[in-house]
């Protein structure tokens, strides 16, 4: 029997998450931020052996953005051929999905017939990660062993799940902001551009590239960079 961990371990435990996850925060990079995530998550929820994440939008395309280990990707890939599965229910409907032992739970047929078939795996916890318009998200964790996980795995997991999901919104916000900045630059360098080229204001500058990126079906930053590195070409006639 799985023995639950004392108070005090339990504290120090949830002291150690806040801890490692804390010193996320200061990274920009999601998808760095996420690996360490499942990493971690794999050592620190109890009865874990393996770790991912799942990402599904409402197109029903299902991504893992980051694994542990390659037993969660191809699980995945099992939920997406059969749109089914718990990590999907997680991030759609539930908190947290607990499958002890996949031999005996029927909750997900197709998805259980080839994930024992073409994995070890028996028992998955999953939590629900975040939900973000179109998209949401799950933190999993895998046993080969059934029954693996306990009532101390789910508070820890749960725990883990929302500190990981601030510390990745967080980079994937300043990843956002980063760009919006780089976009904004780019566009002002392609306007003083065409300023100085055809002597008309900022305005009437904007609305050209607007223009050209409505007639060329084309992405206002993408014509706006295409512009500025053409200026950078050397000509070849001099």
């Amino acid at each position: 029997m799985v023995m639950a961990k004392e108070p005090d371990e339990r504290e120090h435990t949830h002291l150690r998450i806040a801890e490692l996850v804390r010193g996320l925060y200061n990274r920009t990079d999601a998808d760095t931020v996420i690996a360490e995530l499942a990493e971690h998550a794999a050592v620190e929820i109890p009865g874990a052996q393996y770790a991912g994440v799942t990402v599904t939008r409402k197109s029903r395309l299902v991504e893992t953005p980051a694994a542990s280990h390659p037993y969660p990707m191809l699980l995945d890939k099992i939920q997406q051929r059969h749109q089914e599965g718990p990590c999907l229910t997680a991030a759609w409907e539930e908190k947290v999905v607990y499958v002890a032992d996949l031999v005996s739970d029927d909750r997900f047929p197709r998805y259980r017939e080839d994930a024992l078939a073409e994995t070890p795996i028996r028992s998955i916890m999953a939590f629900q990660l975040f939900m973000d318009g179109e998209a949401m998200g799950a933190l999993n964790v895998y046993s080969e062993q059934p029954h693996a996980f306990t009532d101390e795995s789910r508070i820890i997991g749960q725990v883990f799940a929302a500190h990981s999901s601030v510390a990745w919104n967080a980079a994937r916000r300043d990843e956002q902001f980063k760009r919006a900045l780089a976009s904004r630059d780019i566009i002002g360098q392609a306007k003083g551009m065409i300023m100085e080229r055809y002597g008309v204001d900022a305005v009437q500058a904007f609305e050209l590239l607007r223009k050209l990126s409505q007639d060329s079906n084309v992405p206002l930053t993408t014509v706006a960079t295409d512009l500025v590195e053409k200026s950078h070409v050397p000509d070849s006639r001099n």
